[in-house]
Order: structure tokens, then C-alpha cells, then sequence
């Protein structure tokens, strides 16, 4: 993690003369046929050049001429119309220079053709972040610029909307309608209706065809016709309670004052801060007070959470805080609609916007003047991207921090290992909340031994008697319950019990998962459906039957136990609609539902005051994994799912059904024990050389044929071994735990040493040398979460 912290300001490598500064750019840069002295040229250029990163063309950097029309409008960051091979292409400025710098040679630069926003779209901060990540991560820069600038902004079809509205120019007399009435009795009556509206209304109000009228009004001078500005604001429609600060309890003011001492610390001098703090201690208060003196200071705030789900209830949280005053909370997340989301960006970007509150992608928020970033529930694994460029919010919230010179605070009560390891280096610094809010308790862990269970045989497989028993009481009590289990569909797999023979994906190497609403066998890693057959392939025996549950069948199971009970489900397959899991969260929240049924997107960060009954129904799914960090992810997802109980005044229970009632994470996650997971998880991570004690560098080569994948890792492996040899730990090529995926068929390399920059320095220069086939993919994975 010291990699996090350059000791030098990063720097572009200078392109070299007229290119991009890579041998393919080199190439296509040539291709290009700038004007040769003599040629005309209509446009008037000034003496200065733009360096311009083109859009999706694999990092091709080009020099342009800038026009005199726009020289003063054009600027690092700005967004500019090419031409490009007698098309118009799209790219952004990085670069501004003088004609020397575009290369040797007497030829006149071909002009930009002009700017497609008015106002440089990339802070400096931002093209200075874009670059390390491509750096870091070793991905294009143009991939990395994908991921800072949403789709909805990057193009010119989503701009700022306008809307007609009308208003009284001059207000008439009743006698003066009464004339107009005569002639046009339309133009009277929505007249009328201005006058009594006595504001400005939108030229839609007054339905169909109205804009011919109001437009006779308009040259008659009784009415003012005008666009206006609209901002589609994803939570227009709701309602925000404001909220004033709390007073903080004894255990909450010191960890504040470690925030405030970073907050107050002289720019680049402040550390990470690592706020650890058990379910239900006040994380949230914490930030709210630290993001208000953020604000009067003048500056902007940033706050990250891991699921979108997560994200309704903390805009609530913040805009009901800071409804009182000026400051606008803008929205970031794929959920919204491309107008959404490029109203929210650009409230952001104009400096409307001084909050923000976004999943992964908001580290990216455009703010000019960052005073404090907040990560929230740190520890998820969803802060990684699993495409390019596969970064980790979490880091480069770090990187943006300290290249910005602002405070930062991480915040869980299971930190991940690579942070609280930073503490223990001393390069974080350590913010505690040992205690839950108003000396509330930690909830009761109870474990249940299900093969003790299947040996009873008694009641559904999925549902223990301690937990039937449990979950009786609370419907008696009217108190609410969760049930997790983080796997969806009905049956996980449909198998025949005469010869084994299991339904696979014939484009991957899992079994395919049974789904009753849609009477259908389902791949959950490439989305392929099959009707599922009446009889075995393989024997022809007809007994074949579904094994394994998810939440649907977990689902048909609890209402067919309570028929009078209120169930509701939350997984991928039942919220699709947009807002559906904030109106299935808020009907929760509103004691409408009694139990609610989930996978992960119920299992941390949420606050229900009359939950007081937790369900894990199978423990073990994230457990028996071919990973390093399956341990730490379990203990995590049960200890987070654990803390949705005894949120409020009634004292909270938690019943965790497993198989493997000894495992080390289990019983830590018992006793809500972080620092003897911790301790015992590290002392194996450093027998190993695993993170957070080296980093890791995952290559995965893919084929749609299976021999030329092996074959072209083998060889990579085999140039890698010399180079990396002393200092980095080379493992040996071999099948990735998925093996098969969507046709592919994927071989994993793992490294292993003090740098992942150089390591990764080292894959690529062997890329660039090697003849790589057309038809094998090889992606690069610094800092993996999962392994396979």
C-alpha cells in the first residue's frame, strides 16, 4: 500500500515528436497527413497546440493546431471535435504546447474543429489521477478516461434540458379579457390562469397545443415567454426530514477529534484515517459533522458507499442534514437515467453541488476543491472493478486524497486487512468506536449445527428449529425480521441422483441454477437459459431432481411455514424496476413487511430500528472457496449482517445455520472478535507472502481454444521467470477456478512482490515483445479481490 503514495508528482512520459508516443500510435500518427507547406488551410491557427488523447483508439495521441476562434476557450481538460482520417472524431485536451512541441518538420497542424463543451470537462486533478491509475492498474488511458467521465457526459446527445415556461408581462384588466375572450377564447382562459398561478409555469401545463396562444399573448405584451433550465433531480419526488448534529457520546468525541485533526492538517500533511467502529456505533454521525466543517470551510465532500442499495438511505441521511442550508447534494450511480445523470454531474461540475454520494464510480466526481473523501463500509469487495480497468475505489480514493491534499476516512467495523495492516504500519491513522450508540448491545450470535439438524429430519431443510422457534416470536412481538442468504434462484443445481450427472452451462463450468418465475435453468455468469429436462442426459433415469436453494425457493418455503405473514424478497432478479428496492426498503422500514429475504444487498448499512431478528441460512457458501481471502470475507459478511439487529431500543439476535461450525471466521464473527480474527488471519497471510504482506498481480489468459490459451500463458511465464525472478514470487500457470466462461476457456498466472508497479512494468514490456494470438485475451488484475 506505500505504492499509494508517490514520493514524486507523476508525470506523463513525453510523447514522442507527432504521435502519441507508442509504437501504434506511432504508426497511425503517420497515416495521418498533417499540411504540408504550401497546402491552404482556411482556418486562422494560433501559435499554440493541443495534445489530444482520441477517443476509444487504444491511447493514439495526435497534435492539432488551435484555431485563433478558440484559443481562449481551449484548455487541459476540454473536450474538442477532430478530424481524424476525413471523419470528425472526439477527444480530450492533455496537453498545451507551442508547434516546436508537436514534432520536427515544416508542416502545418491540422485545426481542431471545435469544442464540444464550453467549459473543460477534466480537472487537473482528475487527468493527474486518470494517469496514475493507468499506471498503477496497467490499463490504456483511454479505457481509464472512460471510467472518469460517464457515458452520459462524454458524447453531446445528453446536454442540459430546457422547458418553455410563461408568465404575466403585464397584467391586464377583466375588462381587457373579456375583449381578448371575444376573438380567441383560449388565449383568455389560460390568461386567467397565469394571472391566478402568479409565477412562472411551464408552458405544459396548460396541455396540448397551448404554445400557438401563448405566443399570440407574447406579441400582444400581456405574456413573457422563456426556456428555462431544468434540472432532472432523481429524488424531486421524495421527502427529506432535516436533522441537526447530535451530541457526540464519549466514545464517539475522541475519534472525532482524530477527524478533525485531519481535516485541520496543513495540506499534504494529513494521514488516511481508519475509522473502526462496530455495527451501530455512530460511523454515519461521524461523517456528517466532519463533512459540515468540510463545508464551512468552503470546500467540497465526497462520500462513498458500496452498493447502490445503500445509497438511497444515505441521501436521505445527508440531504435531510443539510436541507436547511445552501448545500445541494448531488446523486451518483448507474441506476440513474442518462439525463440523471448528466443533470448531477454537471451540479457537481458548476459547483452546485459542494456533496456527493456515490457507489465506485463517484470517486471520479468532478469537484475542484476536495476537502474531505469519505469510504464507507471500506472493507466491500464491490470498491474493485472486474473489468478494465480493474481499480479499487477504495485505493484511489487514498491517491485522489493525497494528490489533492485532503483529509480521508475509511470507514467499517471489519476493515479490510490492507488497511488495518496501514495502521499497524503507521502510515493510517486509527479512529475507534468500541461501543454501540446509547450502550445498546451487540446482538446475540447463536450457531446452529445443521448436519445435527438433517439428522432430526424434521421441517424444511433450510429453516432450523431454533430459528422457526425464533422467528415465531417476533411475528408474536410484531418485530421484524432478516434473512440472508446470498444466492438467488431456486435451486442452485438440478442433478440425477442415479448417476451424478449435473446440468452445466455449455459455455461455462458451473452448474446451471433452476429458476421457478421463470420455469428455467439459468447460467449466472453468462446469462445463458435452458428448459430443464424431464428425464436424466446421461442414464434416462427420471428421478433427476433440484438440489440446493436460493432465495427464491427460500422464499417459497417461509410463506408456506407463515401463510400469514408479510414476505418480501430482495435479490437481483426481483429488483429490476427502477426505485423498486427503494419502495421494497421504505414499505421495510415502515413495519409493512414482516421478513424481508435477501442475498447481499440487504447485508450491511442498513438501519431498521424493529429488526431484532437476524437469519444466516447457510453460512457456508462464501467459506468453502479456492481463496486466500474466503476466511476474511466471510467473518466480514456475517459480522456486517449481523449488525442490522438491535439497531434500535429492542435487544437483537442472530442465528448463523452452517455446516462448519469450527471454522476460525465463524466463531470470531461469534464474539464480534475483529482484532483475534485479525491477528490470527495475518500471522497465516505473512506465512504465505500474501496480501496485505506483498501485492499481487493476476494475469488471466482466455481462448475460445483451450490449448492456445495454455500454450500462450506458458510462454509468458516462461519470459516472466528471468525478468522477475529475484524480486517477486512467480507462481506457475494454471486453470482458473473458473475454468470456462462465456465460450472462453481461462489460465491464471499469480505474482507476487514488494511493488506492483513494477510488476506490472515488467508484464507489459513482455507483452510488447511477445506475438500474442488474435484470438487470446490477456488481462492484467493488480491487487486482485478474488483469485480465479
Amino acid at each position: 500500500m506505500d505504492e499509494l503514495f508517490p514520493n514524486a508528482e507523476i508525470e506523463r512520459p513525453p510523447p514522442r515528436a507527432g504521435n502519441g508516443g507508442d509504437t501504434a500510435a506511432a504508426k497511425k500518427k503517420k497515416r495521418e497527413k498533417p499540411n504540408r507547406p504550401g497546402e491552404s488551410t482556411p482556418v486562422d491557427l494560433e501559435a499554440a497546440a493541443a495534445q489530444i488523447l482520441i477517443d476509444d483508439s487504444s491511447d493514439l495521441e495526435l497534435w492539432y493546431g488551435i484555431p485563433k476562434a478558440v484559443a481562449s476557450s481551449v484548455a487541459v481538460g476540454s473536450r474538442v471535435y477532430v478530424p481524424l482520417r476525413n471523419k470528425r472524431a472526439v477527444g480530450t485536451v492533455i496537453g498545451i504546447g507551442t508547434r516546436a512541441d508537436a514534432g520536427e518538420g515544416d508542416f502545418q497542424l491540422k485545426p481542431l474543429g471545435g469544442l464540444v463543451d464550453d467549459a473543460p470537462v477534466f480537472t487537473k486533478g482528475l487527468l493527474k489521477l486518470a494517469d496514475w491509475v493507468a499506471d498503477y492498474y496497467c490499463a490504456n488511458r483511454d479505457a481509464v478516461m472512460r471510467s472518469v467521465l460517464p457515458a452520459a457526459v462524454r458524447g453531446d446527445r445528453h446536454s442540459a434540458q430546457s422547458q418553455l415556461f410563461a408568465s404575466i408581462a403585464q397584467k391586464p384588466k377583466n375588462e381587457e379579457i373579456d375583449t381578448i375572450a371575444r376573438r380567441a377564447p383560449r388565449q383568455a382562459s389560460i390568461l386567467r390562469e397565469l394571472i391566478e398561478y402568479g409565477e412562472p409555469v411551464p408552458v405544459t401545463q396548460f396541455g396540448a397545443g397551448a404554445t400557438k396562444p401563448l405566443r399570440g399573448l407574447e406579441e400582444k405584451g400581456w405574456v413573457k415567454l422563456e426556456d428555462k433550465a431544468i434540472n432532472r433531480d432523481p429524488t424531486a419526488d421524495e421527502e427529506f426530514v432535516a436533522t441537526s448534529a447530535l451530541k457526540l457520546t464519549a466514545t464517539q468525541e475522541p475519534a472525532m477529534e482524530v477527524i478533525r485533526d485531519a481535516i485541520r492538517a496543513p495540506d499534504g500533511e494529513a494521514k488516511p484515517v481508519l475509522l473502526y467502529g462496530v455495527t451501530g456505533s455512530g460511523k454515519t454521525e461521524l461523517y456528517l459533522q466532519a463533512i459540515e466543517e468540510v463545508v464551512e470551510k468552503g470546500k467540497s465532500a465526497l462520500v462513498m458507499v458500496p452498493e447502490i442499495a445503500l445509497t438511497p438511505q444515505t441521501v436521505h441521511r445527508f440531504k435531510g442534514r443539510f436541507a436547511e442550508c445552501d448545500t445541494e447534494v448531488a446523486v451518483l450511480h448507474s441506476h440513474l437515467s442518462q439525463g440523471e445523470r448528466f443533470d448531477e454531474w454537471r451540479k457537481i461540475r458548476d459547483g452546485r453541488a459542494r456533496i456527493a454520494v456515490g457507489p465506485r464510480s463517484a470517486v471520479f466526481a468532478p469537484f475542484e476543491n476536495l476537502g474531505l473523501i469519505v469510504v464507507d463500509e471500506e472493507h466491500e469487495p464491490s470498491y474493485k472493478q472486474d473489468i478494465t480497468p480493474r481499480y479499487n475505489a477504495r485505493d484511489i480514493a487514498v491517491v485522489r486524497a493525497h494528490l489533492e491534499k485532503c483529509a480521508v476516512v475509511l470507514g467499517s467495523a471489519t476493515p479490510c486487512l490492507e488497511s488495518w495492516s496501514n495502521v499497524e504500519s503507521g502510515k493510517y491513522d486509527l479512529a475507534r468506536l468500541d461501543e454501540r450508540i446509547d450502550d445498546r448491545e451487540l446482538p446475540l450470535i447463536r450457531i446452529v449445527d445443521m448436519r445435527r439438524e438433517h439428522r432430526k429430519g424434521s421441517g424444511p431443510a433450510i429453516l432450523s428449529e431454533r430459528l422457526r422457534t425464533a422467528l415465531d416470536q417476533r411475528l408474536e412481538r410484531g418485530e421484524q425480521s432478516i434473512l440472508f442468504l446470498n444466492r438467488r434462484g431456486f435451486a442452485s443445481s438440478l442433478v440425477c441422483p442415479a448417476c451424478g450427472y449435473v446440468c452445466e452451462c455449455s459455455h461455462c463450468s458451473v452448474s446451471l441454477t433452476f429458476h421457478r418465475s421463470a420455469d428455467r435453468l439459468i447460467c449466472h455468469v453468462c446469462g445463458f437459459q435452458r428448459v430443464g429436462p424431464r428425464k436424466c442426459p446421461e442414464c434416462g433415469d427420471p428421478a433427476i431432481r433440484l438440489a440446493g436453494y436460493g432465495t427464491e425457493r427460500a422464499e417459497e418455503i417461509f410463506k408456506s411455514v407463515y401463510p400469514d405473514a408479510r414476505i418480501a424478497r430482495v435479490d437481483a432478479d426481483t429488483m429490476k424496476r427502477k426505485n423498486q428496492l427503494r419502495e421494497t426498503l421504505d414499505a421495510f422500514k415502515r413495519q409493512k413487511i414482516d421478513m424481508l429475504i435477501g442475498t447481499q444487498m440487504i447485508a450491511k448499512g442498513l438501519h431498521f430500528p424493529n429488526v431484532t431478528l437476524v437469519g444466516i441460512l447457510n453460512a457456508d457458501i462464501s467459506l468453502h472457496v479456492g481463496d486466500f481471502r474466503s476466511g476474511e470475507r466471510t467473518f466480514q459478511l456475517l459480522t456486517q449482517v449481523a449488525g442490522r439487529a438491535g439497531r434500535g431500543e429492542l435487544k437483537g439476535e442472530v442465528i448463523v445455520q452452517t455446516h462448519t461450525p469450527q471454522s476460525p471466521a465463524i466463531q470470531f464473527s461469534r464474539h464480534h472478535d475483529f482484532l483475534g480474527f485479525s491477528e490470527q488471519e495475518l500471522l497465516f497471510r505473512k506465512q504465505f507472502d500474501y496480501p496485505p504482506f506483498l501485492h499481487a498481480v493476476q494475469i488471466m489468459c482466455r481462448s475460445s481454444n483451450e490449448r492456445l490459451a495454455e500454450f500462450t500463458l506458458e510462454s509468458l511465464h516462461k519470459r516472466l521467470v528471468p525478468r522477475l525472478g529475484e524480486i517477486a514470487i512467480v507462481g506457475e500457470p494454471a486453470p482458473a477456478t473458473l475454468a470456462k466462461a462465456a465460450g472462453q476457456f481461462r489460465f491464471q498466472l499469480l505474482l507476487r512482490g514488494n511493488s506492483a508497479r513494477t510488476m506490472g512494468r515488467v508484464v507489459r514490456e513482455v507483452l510488447r515483445e511477445m506475438n500474442v494470438p488474435e484470438d487470446v485475451t490477456i488481462t492484467i488484475d493488480v491487487d486482485p479481490m478474488t483469485i480465479g
